[in-house]
């Protein structure tokens, strides 16, 4: 009975690092495919439009996840006998927090800006218009900078990899370790999710409003121009809904396995590979949801 469960736990664990692998290779791919069709207008000559700014900088963000969650899984599945070594685990650790931190502040930047130009009134709309690509970039800039010095105290944190759980997980000797963060780290972090979800919730809540308010306006109009710039910015800020949707939800699932880990020191190789995966399915699926609902290449502007 013994060996039967151990031949279960082992096939699932093969096939959650499977899964992992799988979702790596995809979502790097369809990462770098986001990143160079946001960044084609420049290669042209022209400037990128707010929107596809961000998009860059969350591609970018994307793929330094990626890289660094993948490292530790490369090193278990192919050098089993070369565990990451302590500075190994600082900097492939820090990378990850950097990369999604800023990749949660891209996603509230791109579902405010989207809420601040469906706010209806021209005077608005002109001022968003001329002052949008002057702060988008910045604002993504301090989105990084804000990542990297929020996360200056992970390394400490951090160990090299050591045995945990039992003996029967074959590879889980061979992941990072790290000691309990500070109380204070801990609600820091805990306030910059809240405030940055927070921030995502509130944008996308008003957005569904003045998308169905707007509806109602406009719904005896039938204006060749009115109907069509009203579906652009319909369609845009459904693309934004669903994404805000789907960070969320995995955000939220990520954590409670993540809390569990932590609270009972349940540090078994398919938990491990279960909150990875978590936490790597809106890297991986928000580009095909964002080149889906946009499969035309960006429009430039002058």
């Amino acid at each position: 009975m013994s060996f039967q469960n151990n031949a279960r736990r082992t096939t699932g664990e093969k096939a959650l690092k499977t899964i992992l692998f799988f979702q790596m290779g995809i979502g790097a791919l369809a990462n770098v495919t986001l990143f160079f069709r946001n960044v084609s207008p420049v290669w042209h000559g022209h400037k990128q439009r707010p929107p596809h700014t961000i998009l860059t900088h969350m591609a970018v963000a994307n793929l330094l996840d990626f890289v660094s969650a993948g490292i530790p899984y490369m090193k278990a599945a192919f050098v089993l006998r070369k565990p990451l070594s302590s500075l190994g685990c600082k900097f492939v650790y820090y990378i990850h927090r950097v990369a999604r931190n800023t990749t949660m502040c891209s996603t509230c930047i791109l579902s405010t800006y989207r809420f601040l130009t469906l706010i209806p009134g021209r005077m608005v709309w002109t001022m968003l218009r001329g002052q949008a690509p002057k702060v988008i970039h910045p604002s993504c800039c301090i989105c990084w900078m804000f990542s990297i010095f929020l996360n200056t105290y992970v390394p400490v944190n951090i160990t090299d990899a050591q045995q945990v759980g039992n003996s029967t997980d074959t590879q889980g000797k061979w992941f990072c370790s790290s000691l309990d963060p500070s109380a204070n780290m801990v609600i820091l972090w805990v306030a910059v999710d809240a405030m940055f979800i927070g921030l995502m919730v509130w944008s996308s809540g008003s957005m569904v409003l003045l998308l169905h308010r707007h509806h109602q306006r406009v719904r005896y109009i039938h204006t060749p121009n009115s109907s069509h710039r009203h579906h652009l910015e319909t369609r845009a800020a459904h693309t934004v809904l669903l994404l805000v949707a789907t960070f969320v939800s995995f955000y939220v699932l990520n954590s409670i396995v993540t809390f569990y880990v932590a609270a009972f020191l349940d540090f078994h190789l398919w938990l491990i590979q279960t909150s990875s995966i978590l936490a790597l399915c809106f890297p991986a699926f928000s580009p095909f949801l964002l080149i889906l609902h946009n499969p035309g290449p960006p429009r430039s502007c002058s």
